[in-house]
């Protein structure tokens, strides 16, 4: 062996040393680092752990457990409710307070910091509660104010039903209301205070007594579809200055519901309707005020002049334009009429006798066109004019010969309007008016000058009324 062998062999014993010697010195440092790091994360916790919402991340486990105290200072559960309406519990409310269960240190164990490089490679544990406790007394105390649970303010939940309307029915939307049930209600807040939950919806938690029916309902709206085909009818019964409509408010009382399930209008229920008809608008031989021109204001009982509508005929008339879905006016039919069909239904053309006066009165669209003396039928012989009432003119007449027992009369003009009693000229009369019909009196027709009879024949028309009264 050489020189220069020996000398190399030295200087690589001596490369060889140092490296061993760096080696060394390395890992005792990486070894202090790991143990120092596994000390710190035997104290603090990894980064990314969360408890209860807190960010743990290098903090140690009385760090946690003060930010834990502070966050349920902080604690509030709200409860969202109907009607965009909120309340909140609390933590002061209901005395809540943290308790060291010792699951945050259990926690901290549970890192095995020994392994840390392992540890952070995986995800991170959270807790999901705080342990905590509250005073239950003040708890329930603080559900039962709230507002949602007084029933002084609740609204009560409403089915869907077949409402009417203008043109017919429709389904009308249900009502959730507010009304809940407090028991439930109860249980759902104290389970949410348990949970250490921020918040509750009331009608998640079904805590509402809701509707039973609701607008989506088929028989609702097959029942909507048949009522508003029954209703579809808009009849007006025109009587000049008064109308009655038959319209959906009125033929909604007419229809009933049948066993099967299906509606039909009732006919009982519509000829009733035109029962009611008649009683408010028939005249005919009924009581009317009359105002006199002397006057004076009369009762009138009597007669034959007015109006009388045929229910029978008049109800069948009704039940098929219902069943036609008929919309129009219509008439009543009619057994009688008169010349107005307004309230006052004698109008303004007529004729008017005052016995006691002895005089007559025509008017012609309220015109006073004859104002005469006249002789009326003798009551002393049994022949007074029928008064008290309104009668209607049967007919016109000229050249007409009166007969009657032990007379016969002809006349110009005659038109009867109460059996065998008219209005007539009679030319053999010099005067009239006065007391004469006392004694020299009519056998009960309204004896009149010959001018004033053509006059009044050339106005009046069959069923033109005659008033006569005492």
């Amino acid at each position: 062996m050489t020189s220069a062998d020996i000398t190399g062999e030295c200087i690589m014993g001596r490369k060889s040393g140092t490296y061993k010697k760096l080696l060394i010195g390395a890992g005792a440092v990486l070894a202090v680092v790991y143990i120092a790091v596994a000390v710190y994360y035997g104290f603090h916790f990894y980064s990314g752990t969360e408890f209860y919402g807190i960010d743990c991340g290098n903090k140690t486990a009385e760090q946690v457990k003060n930010e834990a105290v502070e966050k349920l200072d902080r604690y509030e559960l709200t409860i969202s409710e109907r009607d965009d309406q909120t309340e909140t519990v609390s933590a002061q409310q209901i005395g809540l307070v943290f308790e060291d269960s010792a699951s945050i240190d259990r926690m901290m164990k549970a890192q095995r910091s020994y392994i840390w490089p392992v540890m952070l490679l995986l995800g991170r544990a959270q807790i999901d509660s705080v342990a905590f406790s509250y005073d239950q007394e003040k708890a329930a105390q603080a559900i039962n104010s709230l507002a949602c649970m007084d029933s002084a303010r609740f609204v009560a939940p409403r089915d869907a039903y077949v409402g009417m309307t203008d043109s017919g029915y429709e389904v009308v939307k249900e009502v959730m209301g507010t009304t809940v049930d407090p028991e439930r209600t109860t249980q759902a807040v104290t389970e949410a205070l348990d949970a250490g939950r921020t918040t509750l919806s009331l009608d998640e938690a079904e805590c509402y007594v809701n509707p039973q029916l609701y607008s989506d309902d088929e028989g609702l709206i097959r029942d909507a579809a048949a009522l508003s085909e029954l209703a579809r009818a808009k009849i007006t019964y025109d009587f000049a200055d008064r109308q009655e409509v038959v319209d959906v408010s009125v033929i909604d009382g007419w229809i009933v519901r049948l066993e099967d399930g299906t509606f039909t209008i009732d006919d009982a229920k519509v000829a009733q309707y035109v029962e009611n008809l008649a009683a408010k608008y028939d005249t005919f031989g009924l009581e009317r005020q009359f105002y006199t021109s002397i006057g004076t204001v009369v009762t009138l009982t009597g007669g034959d002049y007015g109006w009388c509508i045929d229910q029978d005929a008049t109800t069948t008339a009704l039940l098929q334009a219902l069943d036609e879905g008929y919309q129009g006016t219509m008439e009543p039919v009619y057994l009688y009429t008169a010349m107005s069909r307004e309230t006052n239904d004698i109008g303004y053309t007529y004729v008017e006798v005052c016995i006691s006066q002895q005089r007559m009165w025509c008017y012609e669209y309220g015109n006073l066109i004859v104002d005469t003396p006249v002789v009326t039928g003798n009551p002393n012989k049994g022949n007074g004019t029928p008064s008290g009432g309104v009668w209607a003119i049967d007919a016109k007449m000229r050249d007409y010969v009166l007969k009657g027992e032990g007379y016969t009369a002809p006349v110009d003009y005659w038109m009867p309007f109460n059996d065998d009693v008219g209005i007539h000229d009679m030319q053999a009369r010099a005067e009239f008016g006065g007391t004469i019909y006392l004694s020299n009196g009519s056998h009960g027709c309204i004896n009149t000058p010959y001018e004033q009879a053509q006059t009044i024949y050339n106005t009046v028309s069959i069923g033109t009324p005659v008033i006569v009264y005492e």
